[in-house]
Order: C-alpha cells, then structure tokens, then sequence
C-alpha cells in the first residue's frame, strides 16, 4: 500500500507581542477654590468608569474633599497620600475600592509640602510612586489643592494631561494666565509633554449674561481648548457628596450626571489640543 501522505503542518503562528498600556494622567488643576475641582475629579472619574475604563483617583488635597466624596472620613484615615508622597509607602497601601480605586488624603497631607520640600527629586514624588500601577489603570485622574504649591506641581508634573475647571465669571479668568506661566515652566524644566487638555467651564448659569460673556472671553482666548459641556449650578453637586457618592449614582438620569457623560465623551474623543503654547 502506497504510503499515506503526512498532513501538512499548520503555520506556525507568531507570538503576540505584549502591548504596554500606561494610563492617561489628568490632573485637575486651577489656584483658585471653588471651581468645582473635586466634582469634577469624581464625576468625570465615574463616567468613565461607566464606559468600562480602569479609573483610579487620587486626592491630592489636604482637605480631602474628594475622599469624603466617597464616605471616607480623613480625620480616621491611617495612611494616606502623606505617606505615599513623604515615606514611599507604596500607593496601593492607600487605594480603597469605592466607585472607583481611590488613593485618600488626610489632613496630614497638610504637611507634606514642608517635609518634601528638604527632599531630592521632590517635584518627582507622585510620579515615581504612580509609576508601579500606570499599566493596571486605563486613567488616573487627580485632584490638587487650590494653590500652585509643591503638591499641585507634583501632580503636573506626574500627568500627561491638564483639565482646567474654571468658574464663569470674569475673576475667575484671570487665574489661567498664572497657571500657564507655571505649566511653561514645568513643560522646560521637569515634564517637556504635559499641557492643558481642556479648560471646562463650571457653575454655568446660561440665564446670566456675564456667565454667557464669561465663556465668549474663555473661547476667544483658548478657542478649542474649551470644553463644548458647560457645567451648570445645581444642588445636585452638593447633595451628592453628602451621601457618600457621585453625582451620576446619586441621580443617575439627572442633567448633572449627564454633563459630566457628555464630558466623558469630549475626553475620550481626545479632540482637544494636548498643549496650549
């Protein structure tokens, strides 16, 4: 009997190669208080979170807002960014699983800035210790004091986006032009690729004219660099945080949820312009 023919081999197929994905670091950043940082940092954190991206959020802030946003109380908290930041704690020891991975702040955190302050690399702190995590995180989105100080710059220079909130009234405008020169500074001596991702204007009231002008003046000068959502006032946003949520679980088919969706959206579409010159 003649004899069978050996079956042809299959190809051999190549491995896939690994594909390094590192997060997208949006910091929230404006000197100015309240200019709905914090709601910002959350709502839009969750939003995203809704759409099946691995969020994490970090306070950066000694008043630990944002933690409380979740229904941590700073004043209980044993460890928190204080220790990350000033003792290296690696930051997972920080991380609680709220509606997104949270990295909380205490009021100790008030004092990191003079214990950072004597350290080599200190503007490096947040960066070095995020790090370790960046490929498990689709983003990590950080809140940061109302102050252009060692923790603010810490967290521009970690990011590799800026979102600026910024309340529509005329005052409020003039804060851009100091955080630029900070972010021009930074971009030539520490971190050459972060810049303003979006500028976003909150506590909209589209009833008022000055608000109406507010935004005309913010499109004049930053064009495109302007979120198209407006932000409007309502008490939805101080509500929420009382309840230990955001806004989108608190109501979720409200008008206050759905901007920060609608911001979700602008965010991934990643139609803004990465640096503002």
């Amino acid at each position: 009997m003649p004899e069978e023919a050996e079956a042809p081999s299959a190809p051999e197929v190549p491995p896939t190669p690994h594909v390094t994905r590192e997060a997208r670091i949006l910091a929230f950043a404006n000197q100015k208080g309240g200019v709905a940082k914090t709601t910002s940092t959350l709502n839009l954190a969750v939003a995203l979170s809704e759409e099946g991206y691995k969020v994490l959020v970090v306070d950066m802030d000694p008043q630990g807002n944002l933690t409380m946003s979740q229904g941590f109380n700073p004043d209980q908290i044993d460890r928190s960014m204080f220790d990350v930041l000033v003792h290296r704690l690696p930051i997972d020891q920080v991380i609680q699983k709220a509606e997104v991975d949270l990295a909380v702040s205490s009021i100790d955190l008030a004092g990191a800035e003079l214990a950072l302050s004597s350290m080599i690399g200190r503007e490096r702190a947040l960066e070095k210790a995020l790090t370790p995590i960046k490929e498990r995180y689709d983003f990590i989105l950080v809140d940061t004091p109302p102050s252009l100080g060692l923790l603010t710059i810490n967290a521009l220079v970690a990011a590799t986006e800026v979102i600026v909130p910024v309340q529509c009234e005329y005052l409020s405008l003039r804060g851009l032009v100091q955080l630029e020169n900070t972010l021009s500074m930074i971009r030539e001596n520490l971190n050459p690729d972060v810049g303003i991702q979006g500028i976003l204007p909150t506590m909209y009231d589209g009833r008022t004219l000055h608000a109406r002008e507010a935004v005309e003046i913010l499109q004049e000068n930053f064009g495109d660099l302007v979120f198209h959502t407006r932000i409007k006032k309502t008490v939805r946003y101080a509500e929420a945080p009382v309840k230990g949520s955001s806004v989108l679980k608190y109501d979720p088919t409200g008008s206050a949820a759905a901007a920060y969706r609608e911001l979700a959206k602008e965010v991934l579409n990643g139609a803004k312009a990465r640096k503002h010159a």
